[in-house]
C-alpha cells in the first residue's frame, strides 16, 4: 500500500508541472480550504431553496462537522505530509495529512447536497472529485489520505441524513 501510495502521488504530482493544471489545482485546493466551498454552497442552497432551507442548513452543518472530525483525526494520527521531490504547489494549514479534510468535506457535501436537489446530485460529485484530486496534484496528500477522508465525509453525512431531512429517512 505504501509503495502504491507513493507511485500514485508521484504520477499525479507530475501533472502539476503543466502550468494550467497547476493553476487549476491551486484554485480548487484554495476553494476547499476549511470546507469553505461547501459551506458557501450550502448557505447559497439555503438562501435559494426556501422550501428546504432547514435541510440545507443542517446539510451545511453536517459538512462542517465532517470537516472538524477529520481535523481531530489528524491530531490523533499525525501522519506527516508527503515529502515530494518537488515543492508543494500550495501552503497548508497544518503539517498532518491523514485524513484529507478537503476530501472529507467534499464527500460530505456530495452525500448531503446530492440528497436535496437533482442538480446537486449532478453538479457536486464532479466538483468534489476535482477538489480531491487537486490535493494530490499540489502534492500535499497521499491517495490513501484522500480515500480515507472521502469515506469519513460520506459516512458522516450518511449517518446524519435523517436529521438533515428533519427526522424523515430518505426513501
Amino acid at each position: 500500500m505504501h509503495d502504491m501510495d507513493h507511485r500514485l502521488l508521484a504520477a499525479l504530482r507530475d501533472c502539476g508541472t503543466d502550468p494550467r493544471v497547476a493553476a487549476t489545482a491551486r484554485a480548487l485546493s484554495f476553494s476547499g480550504e476549511h470546507g469553505a466551498l461547501w459551506i458557501a454552497a450550502g448557505l447559497i442552497g439555503a438562501a435559494a431553496d426556501r422550501e428546504r432551507r432547514g435541510a440545507w442548513l443542517r446539510g451545511t452543518a453536517l459538512t462542517a462537522a465532517a470537516h472538524l472530525t477529520s481535523m481531530g483525526l489528524k491530531r490523533i494520527v499525525r501522519r506527516p505530509r508527503p515529502d515530494c521531490a518537488a515543492a508543494p504547489l500550495v501552503r497548508t494549514a497544518g503539517r498532518h495529512s491523514f485524513p484529507s479534510s478537503h476530501a472529507t468535506s467534499s464527500a460530505a457535501a456530495v452525500v448531503a447536497y446530492g440528497a436535496l436537489r437533482p442538480a446537486g446530485a449532478r453538479l457536486v460529485p464532479p466538483l468534489a472529485a476535482a477538489v480531491c484530486v487537486s490535493r494530490l496534484v499540489v502534492g500535499v496528500h497521499y491517495p490513501s489520505d484522500v480515500a480515507a477522508g472521502a469515506a469519513l465525509g460520506a459516512l458522516t453525512a450518511r449517518l446524519g441524513a435523517t436529521w438533515m431531512n428533519g427526522g424523515r429517512s430518505r426513501a
